[in-house]
């Protein structure tokens, strides 16, 4: 895959994986900003990034882990900035994109829970759940071994299970 992006010319390489992964990009940016707004800044921000990096793309990792993983730095620095803390950046659930199937009382539900997860807990259910990433491929895009990556995913599951059963998430 590396070969492909080196290959072709940086505008027709950018546009191919706008094409690709802008969806996927925008709906994430959306459940960790909680903004659109700022998501679709974020969206912008992560393929000019892209564009800017697509010459140290050495092809160790998918294209779309590679896109993710920039676009997961964007929205962590963009949850940084100190004016985001001061502000309730939440949006109700019926602002989010469309999702490909309709969804039910139950899926909503579950988005809530997971929303409300401690961030780290969200990271990882994002990626590894809702992006299909492996565990070793969620582990790099986030810098931490697949072992704590496992480990995090127990914890969100039991959270999740528990919220789901009527309880509170601790």
């Amino acid at each position: 895959m590396a070969e492909k992006l080196h290959t072709e010319s940086r505008e027709n390489a950018l546009q191919r994986l706008m094409e690709q992964y802008e969806i996927p990009v925008h709906r994430m940016c959306l459940v960790y900003l909680r903004d659109k707004e700022l998501a679709r800044d974020a969206v912008q921000e992560t393929f000019l990034k892209a564009y800017l990096g697509l010459e140290k793309f050495r092809g160790e990792s998918s294209e779309k882990t590679w896109i993710m993983r920039i676009a997961v730095n964007v929205c962590h620095d963009m949850r940084r900035d100190r004016w985001l803390r001061f502000v309730d950046r939440r949006i109700p659930l019926d602002k989010l994109p469309e999702p490909a199937v309709t969804a039910d009382y139950s899926l909503t539900e579950l988005t809530l829970d997971i929303m409300r997860l401690p961030k780290k807990y969200i990271d990882v259910v994002m990626l590894h759940d809702y992006q299909g990433f492996t565990v070793r491929e969620t582990g790099k895009m986030l810098g931490i071994p697949h072992q704590t990556v496992i480990s995090r995913l127990k914890k969100a599951h039991h959270l999740l299970q528990i919220s789901l059963e009527g309880g509170t998430q601790t």
